[in-house]
């Protein structure tokens, strides 16, 4: 029973750690959704966006009544204040009416409890701060929003940057392959007397090459699995599913014109201007009065905190009006349309800026495109005369260095490819991002 307990603990712990080793793969639109959800920036704006909210919760707090329990104690030989006291605590009596009693009376205390109520009836100004308050917070949703759409973006760059490595290190495996192929040419030559020694040592320096070019390659590709995790809101590798279609594809140009018009930076700036008209009003509703009503209950009690020997009510009725407060409320109006004609001034810059990012990714996608085509021809050509030459060489018609030279120019070739067709990806992406439709992209709800 103790050696099958040991194989069983045994196989948990190989079985634990293979599991520890294994790198996390992922498609490209639960990359994304990931996160969505960890991203610690994300994560940070949100609860920022929280904080907005509850501005409105305050600032409709100053409409609705106003609670207070109060409770307090004075000890006083002041004639005044003795007489009060007294008649608060119903234990005035006719004795206290003799002048040496008014005049010097003996030190009383008092525990004076009170409940008191204040309702605002008008109050122009803390109701259009809530409606400041949520406009303020409408901008920041939207800017939340348009922070996501920016970390899918990132996401997916640093997906396309994971996939580039990844290929680039295929790449350089293939160059290796081909520069051991030539050193073994190069040797079997020189070894049967057909080639020279310096062909077999520069064959053997390309195939040093191609090694070291293998190693940064997979160092690159280690650090862009790491990125890409960190945007995910972890601290290990991730790495891609090839296999995953990322669904980009090419709309008309005015789908993506009249998309952007809708832009969630935008539609924040618009929110911003309301906020600042509103603020407009705050300022010249300082003018107006204040209205409200106000009640209190009364207790008070010689020896008791909230004890009740006597007790009172008050029910009052008041009109707050500030006249003049030294210029103040001129001066914040002044502030006030000052920021209007900012976001004014600020949304027709934008509108111009988002159509003008919106063109030139436009043409950057056909750019790349026709970049992919062109690299796709060159593909072709520099493997055929890589092919030529290398049959020139074994033939002895052509020298080796002519067979370096194509390998590289083929290596270069194959590289640019991978590069242009991620790029024309990415120059995908980067209409979307621009156009505010990244997350409709991959059918992700806002």
């Amino acid at each position: 029973m103790r050696i099958v307990s040991t194989y069983l603990i045994l196989f948990l712990l190989v079985f634990t750690q293979v599991g520890v080793g294994e790198e996390l793969r992922i498609s490209l639109r639960d990359a994304i959704g990931r996160a969505l959800e960890n991203n610690n920036e994300l994560r940070a704006m949100e609860s920022s966006v929280s904080a907005t909210r509850a501005d409105v919760g305050v600032a409709r707090s100053f409409l609705l009544p106003q609670l207070r329990v109060e409770e307090n104690f004075v000890r006083t030989d002041n004639p005044v204040g003795v007489f009060s006291i007294k008649l608060n605590q119903e234990r005035f009596t006719e004795s206290d009416f003799e002048l040496n009693n008014l005049n010097n009376p003996d030190p009383v205390s008092d525990f004076e409890t009170r409940f008191s109520v204040e309702q605002p009836i008008l109050a122009v100004q803390e109701a259009l701060a809530v409606k400041s308050a949520n406009k303020e917070y409408l901008a920041s949703a939207e800017e939340f929003g348009r922070q996501r759409e920016y970390i899918a973006f990132r996401v997916f760059e640093s997906y396309i940057a994971v996939e580039t490595a990844k290929e680039f290190v295929r790449v350089a495996k293939k160059a290796l392959e081909d520069a051991k192929e030539q050193l073994r040419i190069a040797d079997t030559r020189y070894k049967t007397g057909l080639g020279l020694y310096s062909d077999t040592l520069r064959a053997s320096t390309a195939a040093t090459e191609a090694e070291q070019q293998l190693v940064s390659t997979e160092k690159n590709l280690s650090v862009a699995k790491r990125s890409l995790g960190l945007l995910l809101g972890l601290s290990d590798p991730v790495d891609t599913d090839a296999g995953a279609d990322d669904g980009m594809t090419l709309m008309e140009f005015d789908y993506y014109q009249d998309m952007s018009r809708s832009r969630k930076d935008l539609k924040a700036l618009e929110y911003k201007q309301e906020s600042a008209k509103a603020n407009v009003r705050i300022a010249e509703s300082g003018y107006l009065p204040k209205i409200g009503v106000m009640g209190s209950y009364q207790l008070n009690d010689e020896n008791t905190p909230f004890g009740a020997e006597g007790d009172s009510w008050l029910i009052a009725g008041f009109l707050r009006w500030e006249i003049f407060n030294g210029g103040r409320r001129e001066y914040e109006r002044a502030k006030a349309k000052h920021l209007v004609r900012q976001t004014e001034e600020s949304i027709e810059g934008m509108k111009k800026r988002v159509s003008l990012q919106v063109y030139e990714s436009y043409l950057s996608v056909e750019e790349s495109k026709k970049n992919v085509e062109l690299a796709e021809s060159s593909l072709k050509t520099a493997e055929e005369g890589t092919r030529l030459v290398r049959k020139r060489y074994e033939n002895s018609l052509s020298p080796f260095v002519d067979l370096l030279d194509a390998q590289v120019n083929l290596d270069r070739t194959r590289a640019n490819l991978t590069a242009q067709k991620n790029e024309y990806r990415k120059s995908l992406a980067k209409l979307a991002f621009e156009s505010g439709t990244m997350l409709q992209v991959f059918d992700i709800e806002d």
